[in-house]
């Protein structure tokens, strides 16, 4: 059945203002100031009063839980469809962590099929902490260029739980990545868990100064424990990550004063552990990533000036461009998933539609995980 979403103030994220969008099965087909089809049922949804936006896109969840620094007790469980449906993710890139071990690319890419066969957008990396780089066939650049679902790999930086790999294995890690990605017309990068360590992103600094290694192949996150080393890497062209947290917005307006905002990022870690070290490495406490930080770090970006159509992007815009998937994610334009939030007037999201279905109603989730009607 055809959808027409009516009279909703449109973010896509440039400002449309007052606008209806058609929906055809899961694509958008048409964003205009007035659309009307007759002769067919058609299903009106009332957006009237209300923002519309893309649907967040969280570049970096542990779908199958993250933790493992604290035992095994201390794993965390996986993530739920309508988790990421109730703060507004309706695309995910899932990844491991720390552990490699009671965790598997296997068991990674296996949830990143099941949350498409809920409903949402999924994709996943290869790869953990670990280098050698752990893998589902045995390579990266094959887990890359036939496993659909795998878009890059996974590895760390600058931590002590990461295998103080140097730059010339970085390097090699990264080309490998690379000529999959462009084989199999992915993104092909390397996605770095960037710890507050002592070697920052001086390796990867030194691979752009000595190859021919695009800056657009590495990726860090978490770039508000390294922020100086991460505004000289965006002011390079490269794009830099933040983890939604109290501080984030602040970070992310500190490096916009230098890095251009389409290159600036926001994702969750959900599901991966927090853990916190005493000068000496010892673990003093454990915290968990929570999805709910995303949309309140949008509210922060909101407060601190920023209007919506560009407090949105690097949840939106920015990250669906930076993974080589922007022609159907993180815009609202004809050709593009039907992937949306309406937002009140107060901020909150009141509706989300994934890949055309409507998953949450006034403020109701209306989608299920597969299980939750077992007994």
């Amino acid at each position: 059945m055809l959808k027409i979403i009516r009279g909703g103030d449109v973010c896509a994220p440039e400002h449309l203002g007052i606008m209806d969008i058609l929906i055809s099965g899961e694509q958008i087909l048409q964003i205009s100031e007035h659309i009307e089809i007759s002769g067919i049922d058609i299903e009106i949804i009332d957006a009237s009063g209300r923002k519309v936006i893309p649907g967040y896109f969280d570049q970096h969840v542990h779908i199958i839980g993250g933790g493992g620094e604290d035992g095994f007790a201390s794993l965390i469980p996986p993530v739920q469809m309508t988790d990421c449906i109730r703060y507004g993710v309706t695309s995910v890139v899932g990844l491991l962590g720390t552990d490699a071990h009671a965790k598997s690319v296997e068991s990674l890419v296996a949830r990143t099929k099941a949350l498409r066969e809920e409903g949402m957008s999924a994709w996943c990396l290869t790869g953990s902490y670990a280098y050698p780089t752990v893998t589902l066939t045995g390579s990266v650049g094959k887990d890359i260029a036939f496993i659909e679902e795998v878009i890059g790999v996974k590895t760390a930086i600058s931590d002590h739980r990461s295998s103080a790999m140097d730059r010339h294995e970085l390097a090699r890690l990264a080309t490998q990545a690379r000529t999959a990605g462009l084989l199999a017309g992915k993104c092909g990068i390397v996605h770095m868990h960037t710890g507050r360590g002592k070697e920052g992103l001086k390796n990867v600094m030194a691979i752009l100064e000595e190859t021919d290694i695009p800056v657009s192949q590495f990726r860090p996150t978490h770039c508000g424990n390294q922020l100086e080393d991460a505004i000289a890497f965006g002011k390079m062209g490269g794009y830099i990550d933040f983890t939604a947290s109290e501080t984030a917005a602040e970070a992310m307006m500190k490096a916009a004063e230098e890095v251009d905002w389409s290159h600036i990022t926001l994702s969750s870690d959900a599901n991966g552990s927090f853990p916190k070290w005493s000068e000496d490495k010892k673990l003093i406490g454990m915290g968990i990533g929570k999805m709910e930080r995303l949309h309140n770090c949008v509210k922060d970006l909101l407060k601190a000036g920023l209007p919506l159509e560009k407090a949105i992007m690097p949840l939106t815009s920015n990250t669906a461009d930076a993974l080589n998937l922007g022609t159907k994610k993180g815009h609202l334009r004809a050709g593009a998933d039907a992937d949306m939030l309406f937002l009140d007037d107060y901020m909150e999201i009141t509706d989300v539609i994934s890949r055309g279905r409507i998953a949450m109603k006034n403020g109701t989730v209306a989608v299920k995980n597969y299980y939750d009607d077992v007994q």
